[in-house]
């Protein structure tokens, strides 16, 4: 198994670790050659969604990522990944992979002030330490989005198809049941 990382900006290293802490191999996906490796799954962190879009398409990556996505290739999206995912942003015209269909509100939660820590049911997972840095939330979900954690009565996860978009940082904490479930996805997808 080898599980593609996007390192352009964000918080990649901390997905690098939690993987490591499970045996898992990854790479970092820098630049387009780097998409000639074979990748049984793809992580999209934390960061800075803006910044991360305009590098995906000056770096060619952005076709090829879609396509893959679309084709199936499991996504675990955190924060800024979920922003790339999504179908259709409240306070932003910009959207990126729009292969998730969800409406997610960017900066939700406030500033980095507003960021804060919180134990939640994650379905499928069980309760885990959930923390949200400037993170967004899901406004809205259309039919064959899965709800996998609701925080505040706000939408913070879901999984549609083989994407997961969770508006927390699993990889800040030190449970690694989020990316062993992504994992099992993976696994299954190989199968």
């Amino acid at each position: 198994m080898n599980i593609g990382i996007l390192a352009v900006q964000g918080a990649f290293i901390e997905h690098e670790k939690m993987l490591d802490s499970l045996g898992i191999s990854y790479f970092e996906i820098r630049k387009k050659t780097d998409l000639c490796q074979k990748m049984d799954g793809l992580i999209l962190p934390g960061g800075e969604s803006t910044v991360m879009g305009k590098l995906l398409h000056e770096l060619g990556l952005f076709e090829v990522l879609k396509h893959k996505i679309e084709e199936g290739l499991p996504v675990l999206a955190t924060c800024a990944g979920l922003i790339l995912l999504a179908e259709k942003l409240t306070n932003d015209e910009k959207v990126y992979f729009a292969t998730l269909p969800v409406t997610v509100k960017r900066n939700a939660y406030g500033r980095q002030l507003g960021s804060f820590h919180i134990d939640s049911e994650v379905k499928y997972v069980g309760i885990e330490p959930l923390t949200f840095i400037r993170a967004p939330y899901i406004e809205n979900v259309t039919e064959g989005v899965e709800v996998l954690a609701l925080v505040n009565d706000k939408i913070a996860g879901v999984k549609y198809k083989n994407q997961i978009g969770l508006a927390f940082h699993p990889e800040v904490t030190e449970s690694p049941r989020i990316h062993e479930y992504f994992i099992k996805i993976c696994k299954e997808q190989m199968a």
